[in-house]
């Protein structure tokens, strides 16, 4: 036998057919008499096969299409409640207005099961809670590295940032927010524990924290001076 003559293998034949894509387009009636085993037990042709394969490809990138739109939708649907937060809260005169705002918005319109605002001060606070810094470096450490924490926090933390609702909170999810004038943290808990999983149902958080930071510091100023007045 001669040294030039290869002797075939799948491998030969695959990358042949893969170097040639037109072979079968010169060779159809090649291609009329393969048959290619089925799941069933049965045999189809190859164009069968081909469109069997097509029609599972196109089924994949509709459900993957869906998908996207749904998603879509929900960011649309985010974006909204997010703007209609943001101008109540940005309309809210008061320290009390703006936390009565906060806690309704969260509740109602997000649906939001367990919520928690807690402002870094010494002074003690008759319409929010109010934490010394170091009582926040103490509880959530985590805040002091990250600005955002998701997921399961310990029974300490949650007690922390709920009070009396923390037995209620499986997931939560935490964002730190802060300027020169003032510093704060925003909780959201629910019982279900994948609700604030370390990627869903965040989306908005960190922006209605940076929200919060900008028209907190005046209303609070505001606040402690009316309670100052004799």
């Amino acid at each position: 036998m001669s040294e030039d003559i290869k002797i075939l293998d799948d491998a030969l034949v695959a990358d042949y057919l893969r170097r040639h894509p037109d072979f079968f387009v010169q060779q159809t009636e090649v291609l009329a008499e393969l048959r290619i085993p089925h799941a069933s037990g049965s045999t189809v042709s190859l164009v069968e096969r081909q469109m069997s394969l097509l029609r599972e490809r196109s089924n994949a990138l509709q459900q993957r299409m869906q998908r996207l739109v749904e998603v879509a939708r929900d960011n649309d649907r985010l974006f909204e409640l997010t703007r209609q937060l943001t101008l109540d809260l940005l309309a809210a005169n008061s320290l009390e207005s703006l936390v009565a705002t906060l806690d309704d918005g969260l509740r109602e319109r997000f649906r939001v099961p367990v919520c928690g605002l807690l402002l870094v001060s010494d002074y003690q606070l008759d319409v929010v809670r109010s934490v010394p810094l170091a009582r926040v470096r103490q509880q959530m450490p985590l805040l002091m590295h990250e600005q955002m924490v998701c997921g399961a926090l310990r029974p300490r933390e949650l007690e922390f940032l709920f009070g009396a609702a923390a037995g209620e909170v499986r997931s939560a999810a935490v964002a730190g927010f802060g300027d020169p004038l003032l510093q704060g943290v925003l909780a959201l808990g629910s019982p279900d524990p994948q609700r604030y999983s370390h990627s869903v149902g965040t989306l908005f958080l960190d922006f209605v924290a940076q929200v919060l930071a900008r028209i907190l510091p005046p209303l609070l100023q505001a606040h402690c001076r009316g309670s100052d007045q004799p």
